[in-house]
């Protein structure tokens, strides 16, 4: 058990919220280095069907966790959680993996679109899939296999990565072109880890957009997939968060410097 946790019942439950091309199963290790800290651990499906949608699907899943929440969100993940907690009443904080922190109004594909360091849209492999009007279709977008590897994962072995691209979820397109709403990260505390590596959501915007937000921000050597490669060093960061907010039940005051400016 940990002992800077806070007594039984009162410790926020920790939500790990994946992104695009990816499953909960990208936490796996995480998972188990905060359970065996005998945190209370959830890893819910993000359906990648668009920034609304996968918000509201994620607001309704922390609606029905009792108690008080530490949100965190990798890569596509963290414009989720950006999204979803500025209606959860329960959320304490928010920690940013390799994670998007956009502002009201911005899309995605104009983030990517600004890095220097991100060559994702270079890996890109475009299909349909059947939407619920009828026969129509939307667009949905993955990692070329060949590629994954260099573009998501290039600090994991390449046998790891190619099992990893094969079981990769698709995002939308609306995932990256629907403005995002307004910004949980203006009223929450918020911590940051930067994979310096990065080159798929790229080291660059992954980095303005956590200091923007005020995080508290660790910078690590690594992928895009740091939380894979450098488990640890991840759940280190988290657990710092969880320090900061893991606060009884009864104090809900969100600590000095929350939120940017």
């Amino acid at each position: 058990m940990n002992p800077d946790a806070p007594p039984n019942g009162s410790a926020p439950t920790i939500v790990l919220v994946h992104g695009a091309f990816a499953d909960a199963s990208s936490w796996a290790d995480v998972v188990r280095q905060l359970q065996e800290q005998g945190h209370t651990v959830v890893a819910p499906a993000n359906p990648l069907r668009g920034i609304a949608f996968d918000a509201a699907y994620l607001a309704g899943v922390l609606r029905q966790i009792d108690g008080p929440v530490l949100l965190v969100g990798h890569s596509y993940g963290g414009a989720a959680i950006t999204n979803a907690a500025t209606t959860a009443t329960n959320v304490l904080g928010l920690v940013y993996v390799s994670g998007f922190a956009p502002d009201e109004g911005e899309l995605l594909i104009n983030i990517e679109n600004g890095s220097t360091d991100s060559v994702l849209n270079t890996a890109l492999v475009q299909t349909e899939y059947p939407t619920e009007q009828g026969d129509g279709t939307a667009t949905e977008f993955s990692i070329s296999p060949a590629l994954f590897h260099d573009v998501f994962a290039a600090d994991l072995p390449a046998a790891q990565a190619a099992v990893m691209a094969a079981t990769q979820r698709p995002v939308a397109a609306a995932a990256f072109t629907e403005p995002s709403g307004p910004p949980a990260w203006k009223n929450l505390p918020c911590w940051a880890v930067v994979a310096t590596g990065d080159k798929a959501a790229g080291s660059d915007v992954v980095r303005s957009m956590a200091e923007r937000a005020g995080a508290d921000i660790a910078e690590l050597e690594g992928s895009h997939v740091i939380m894979i490669s450098q488990p640890q060093a991840v759940t280190d960061h988290i657990l710092r968060a969880m320090q900061s907010v893991g606060t009884p039940a009864g104090d809900r005051s969100v600590p000095a410097g929350a939120g940017g400016d």
